[in-house]
């Protein structure tokens, strides 16, 4: 779900937060070592995205956020803000020249370069909470 976060809306917080879990607490913010990637250069999206990018040859920006039950990444178009809402279940992640993150029918691929690898920290957090999600789902 993609939501033009540009101004507050109270029904797009709720449905954020019914999605993908309220944002973590303080405490827990600081025991993960922060929440949120620094922002990232987006290399390509997939077509039913390209509403989403700049039309000229501006860079584009994206920026993702860790929630209890899933991601939120965050996408810069000039002025306006939007926002991809990720449960865990549906997120997968590959790894090639860069990072891409798809779901929903959807794809962002993020540029393999300095503000990436600055991010690497960040991914294997990422990544180590879709595994913890995922083991409370695991069959014994």
């Amino acid at each position: 779900m993609i939501l033009n976060t540009t101004h507050h809306s109270s029904d797009h917080k709720q449905m954020i937060n019914d999605l993908v879990g309220s944002p973590f607490s303080l405490v827990q913010k600081l025991k993960l070592n922060g929440v949120g990637s620094k922002r990232m250069i987006i290399d390509e999206v997939s077509p039913n995205m390209h509403g989403l990018m700049n039309s000229v040859a501006d860079i584009n920006y994206g920026n993702i956020e860790l929630r209890p039950q899933g991601i939120l990444v965050f996408i810069n178009k000039g002025l306006q803000n939007f926002t991809w809402v990720i449960p865990y279940y549906q997120l997968v992640i590959y790894k090639t020249n860069g990072s891409s993150i798809h779901a929903q029918g959807r794809f962002v691929h993020f540029r393999n370069n300095k503000t990436f690898k600055e991010n690497k920290k960040f991914f294997d957090k990422l990544l180590n909470e879709k595994v913890k999600y995922d083991m409370q789902f695991a069959m014994p």
